[in-house]
């Protein structure tokens, strides 16, 4: 019996698969990370893509190797591993723990809004699952420190709590959908806040730009305000759909006889809509901008742009990771 021919070692696997020029490229890379199945890998799982993803880079080819299997080497190390650290992300903040963590966790959001208590635990909830993910996902190699996560933490938790709040009091009197509404508009509100404070650090200091090979130039700020606006535009879309559309359908379904036989139902009912929309809205929003974005050399501060030049006379644009 003949073996497989082995493969080659040209694949570039520091890219991802498809045309990331294109919304459809990013997509379909999207829907690989945030696939929810990717958390139920063991660590041995993980360990071993690990290992043949670091060895193909290093132009070791294992034998029997398949483009199918190294490809699917890159997107199970991909999830699990920060793309400029290295390091194992923590379980929940990874992007394909998303669908699940917001699903249950946008769904209590939505139902349970009426009462004050209520409002202060889901806010605060949702508030400390995004400081995870927004730490786990932030871009650059450099460390924050533990002072800089508890301020952005109680910073972007305190004011989606007193969004919510004082939304929830101006709506008293308005029809019960606008109500509904109030948990998205503090979420955005929050986005806007902790998205920023969680990668304060890459503002103050700056993230790293590269040139078309991944050679690292220097580290600009201007680069990290775009990436940071750029997250916070897809986080924003992403909760959008899951936090706009299951209300106007629970709100005519709480005027049927059915759910008001069986009320119990509501919580697992907007919790699933809720999974429905996150399922296509994730990876879709994610996609909205490159994973690896670029901005010409000559929109860096004038001190990276000379770093740039004494490096590259010619280059005309730089890349960065802009973080999820």
């Amino acid at each position: 019996q003949k073996m497989p021919p082995s493969l080659p070692a040209t694949i570039n696997i520091r890219e991802p698969r498809w045309d990331q020029s294109t919304f459809q490229g990013r997509a379909k890379h999207f829907f690989m990370v945030t696939d929810p199945r990717n958390l139920l890998l063991s660590g041995a799982a993980l360990e071993e893509a690990r290992r043949v993803v670091e060895d193909y880079r290093a132009g070791i080819v294992h034998p029997g190797l398949t483009e199918e299997q190294l490809w699917r080497a890159k997107y199970i190390y991909d999830s699990a591993f920060h793309p400029d650290t290295g390091e194992k992300m923590i379980l929940v903040g990874r992007m394909s723990a998303q669908v699940p963590m917001n699903m249950t966790i946008t769904g209590c959001m939505l139902t349970f809004y009426r009462t004050t208590p209520a409002v202060l635990f889901w806010q605060w909830v949702n508030q400390s699952f995004n400081a995870i993910v927004n730490y786990t996902n932030r871009s650059g190699d450099a460390p924050i420190t533990p002072s800089q996560l508890g301020t952005a933490y109680v910073s972007a938790t305190t004011g989606a709590v007193v969004t919510a709040l004082g939304l929830k009091s101006l709506t008293k009197h308005l029809p019960a959908i606008i109500g509904r509404y109030v948990p998205f508009a503090a979420v955005a509100a929050a986005n806007c806040i902790n998205i920023p404070l969680m990668r304060q650090r890459e503002l103050k200091m700056g993230i790293p730009v590269t040139d078309e090979n991944g050679n690292r130039l220097g580290e600009s700020t201007a680069a990290a305000q775009k990436a940071i606006f750029q997250v916070v535009v897809s986080r924003i879309g992403m909760a959008a759909p899951a936090m706009a559309i299951p209300p106007v359908i629970m709100n005519m379904l709480e005027k049927r006889a059915f759910l008001k036989r069986y009320p119990y139902l509501n919580a697992p009912l907007q919790v699933s809509l809720v999974g429905l929309c996150l399922v296509f809205a994730t990876p879709l929003c994610c996609a909205l901008f490159p994973q690896k974005s670029s901005m010409p050399v000559s929109s860096l501060e004038p001190e990276v742009q000379d770093q740039v030049r004494k490096k590259d006379p010619w280059l005309e644009t730089v890349y960065f990771n802009k973080g999820l």
